[in-house]
């Protein structure tokens, strides 16, 4: 199996030469590694030998065996999936604890992740995925999320929860590109969540850090979050300038955040660990410090969501769209896994194919560009009435 990827990394690295961050990763945690088979070694090299250095990676198909059994569409609401963390945060008077209880919010969805590296499943153009949360108070929360663009990849999401005061409504743009011994995935996009409680607060803008896969020709790939993103609330003029750390060659440690928060020019404290661990706050008035969140405390305690059965779903949406895919992939059958991601795949170049000839402009279900950004089709409810919970959902599941 090394033979294989040496004689990969030899052809590359007399091509380009590989930088110190592209050699292969070690000491890394047994839940971030996949270790690759000879068969899985051999398909990589294969697809290696075609990638230059800064390609783009939009059009390149990955094997299956690199493949999460769920859409992206779905991944998105892994940050749903700690709500206590951001509910009530209207009941707070002081506009900074609103802002670190929103950073709760986002620091607590990236613990959720497969076993070693693995992708979700690129949504097909017009693909959707929905959902409901019953949350242990009573009240309820929905989700829906929609590939609004093929090329460039575009993925619209919103979500609300009208009883506890919470909207998210935002977008993600990856731009994946190969960089030698490893892939980068930007993420470019934010997410916007608004407070219905405290309107006059405005948007909570949050972005996305980078996402890198290394390792890919030594047989040992890791995954990794990278650089920075932004946490920011205008109207209170509080921000969060966050770095994700990658590791070092020779220090450093997986997995690391660091990060300040400020109001203005002041700095109000500092936030730091681990996203797979434990991550703090530390405030700069008084020193004393709080845990924003603790994996192993409560990395379990995830808000279940319901999802209609696949023969219940329509035929785009994403657990019945890619049903096959999903079975082979649990039954670990990579063989059938190829044939039915290639089924879905040739299905949709044929209706490319078809919408080319005929003129026909694809139009989003769920979403549409204003003032560029995606928007839901719903006029947003700002009150908590029972007339607004039926609102949202008769648009997310409209009655035939």
């Amino acid at each position: 199996m090394m033979g294989l990827f040496s004689q990969a990394g030899s052809h590359i690295r007399r091509a380009r030469g590989l930088s110190v961050e592209d050699r292969a990763p070690e000491d890394t945690e047994p839940d971030d590694t996949s270790i690759l088979d000879e068969n899985e070694g051999s398909i990589i090299t294969s697809l290696i030998s075609q990638l230059r250095v800064g390609m783009d990676l939009s059009k390149v198909t990955f094997p299956t065996f690199v493949l999460e059994p769920r859409s992206m569409l779905e991944r998105i609401t892994d940050f749903m999936s700690h709500p206590d963390l951001i509910f009530g945060s209207e009941n707070c008077a002081d506009p900074e604890e609103r802002f670190i209880r929103v950073l709760q919010y986002y620091l607590a969805g990236w613990h959720i992740k497969p076993k070693g590296v693995k992708k979700p499943y690129n949504p097909v153009l017009g693909e959707f995925f929905r959902c409901r949360y019953d949350y242990s108070n009573g009240t309820r929360g929905f989700y829906v999320a929609e590939q609004v663009s093929h090329h460039p990849p575009i993925s619209a999401f919103f979500y609300i929860s009208p009883a506890n005061r919470i909207c998210i409504v935002g977008e993600l743009r990856p731009k994946s590109k190969f960089l030698g011994n490893s892939v980068s995935t930007t993420m470019e996009g934010e997410n916007r969540i608004t407070l219905l409680g405290t309107p006059d607060d405005g948007d909570y803008v949050v972005t996305m850090p980078n996402m890198y896969a290394r390792g890919i020709l030594f047989g040992k790939m890791v995954l990794e979050l990278g650089d920075y993103c932004v946490v920011k609330n205008e109207k209170h003029g509080l921000y969060c300038d966050l770095e994700f750390k990658t590791k070092g060659f020779f220090s450093g440690t997986y997995n690391a955040i660091a990060g300040r928060v400020r109001r203005g020019n002041s700095d109000t404290g500092e936030v730091s660990g681990r996203w797979s661990h434990i991550m703090e706050f530390k405030s700069a008035k008084n020193a004393s410090r709080r845990a924003l969140f603790d994996v192993s405390r409560d990395g379990q305690d995830v808000a279940p969501k319901f999802v209609a059965p696949e023969a219940e779903q329509q035929p785009y949406e994403s657990r019945r769209l890619w049903y096959r895919l999903t079975q082979a992939i649990e039954a670990k059958d990579m063989e059938a896994a190829t044939c039915a991601k290639s089924a879905v795949e040739d299905a949709q170049r044929e209706l490319r194919r078809r919408r080319e000839e005929s003129g026909e402009i694809f139009v989003p279900r769920y979403f549409e560009l204003r003032e560029g950004r995606w928007e839901p089709k719903l006029s947003i409810p700002r009150d908590c009435s029972d007339a607004a919970i039926e609102t949202v959902e008769s648009w997310i599941w409209p009655r035939a």
